[in-house]
């Protein structure tokens, strides 16, 4: 693709030879990837595959050695705010500005994205009450739960309204009945024109909630496309389990 070539902006995130080295271990390999808009996308793949280098890439929030990435046509690295007043992350791993409040990280994050201050206190309102946080709001995110802080900083990805949301283990130490809200919250933004690109690797979780799936090991895509598509009439775990390798069969523990 020449530099002056932009994918099609109905496409919510295209990646073009999308690569990282961290010396001699390849993280990603030239990744190509596309997502159509409006969907609900799931990245999978065993622990190091390089998902979520591949998703900090994306977001801006790691520096390629190769490749390009567009986000709805926007250049993300040519372009940096323009690409991420588009987007909402929720990155696995990061830390927060946990001296804050609940209130004030989602205050803070919208007033960051330049959103008015009355539309900014609306909008921390109702994303308080959905996560079920309206008690929490006043205390320190240093003192939250693992799952409360989950909670939290999705909300504040969710603040400014963007046109697609890059969640890393969005359901990670996320009790069952709040789980079962932020799925819902999430189908109802996919339902209005937002796109979801979720990283698991409970391939039920997956298979549950996603329109379309890729799969990555080793920082290879292995498979890419609807989730029937990559199904291919099995469970979408037998298949992602054939696409990896690396089962043991026949092997146990004499001992145990």
């Amino acid at each position: 693709m020449r530099a002056q070539d932009s994918p099609d902006p109905d496409l919510a995130l295209v990646t073009r030879g999308l690569a990282k080295r961290y010396g001699e271990k390849v993280a990603l390999a030239g990744l190509d990837l596309e997502v159509p808009a409006g969907s609900f996308y799931g990245v999978v793949g065993p622990n190091g595959a390089g998902k979520t280098t591949a998703l900090s890439m994306a977001t801006g929030m790691l520096r390629p050695d190769a490749g390009r990435v567009w986000l709805h046509g926007v250049d993300v690295w040519a372009d940096p705010l323009a690409a991420k007043s588009r987007v909402g992350v929720l990155a696995d791993g990061v830390r927060t500005f946990d001296r804050l409040t609940g209130a004030q990280l989602i205050t803070y994050a919208g007033l960051l994205h330049g959103l008015d201050r009355a539309v900014v206190d609306e909008r921390t309102a109702d994303l308080l009450r959905v996560m079920d946080l309206e008690d929490a709001g006043r205390k320190l995110v240093v003192d939250y739960s693992a799952g409360m802080t989950k909670k939290v900083t999705l909300a504040a990805a969710m603040v400014h309204a963007p046109d697609v949301l890059v969640l890393d283990e969005p359901f990670e130490a996320v009790d069952p009945v709040s789980a079962a809200n932020i799925r819902d919250i999430l189908h109802d933004y996919v339902g209005r024109g937002g796109t979801v690109i979720v990283s698991s690797h409970v391939m039920d979780l997956v298979q549950r909630m996603c329109t379309h799936v890729a799969v990555i090991s080793d920082g290879v895509l292995r498979a890419a496309g609807t989730l029937e598509e990559v199904r291919a009439g099995r469970d979408l775990e037998e298949r992602f389990v054939d696409l990896v390798g690396g089962r043991h069969t026949g092997e146990g523990l004499a001992w145990l």
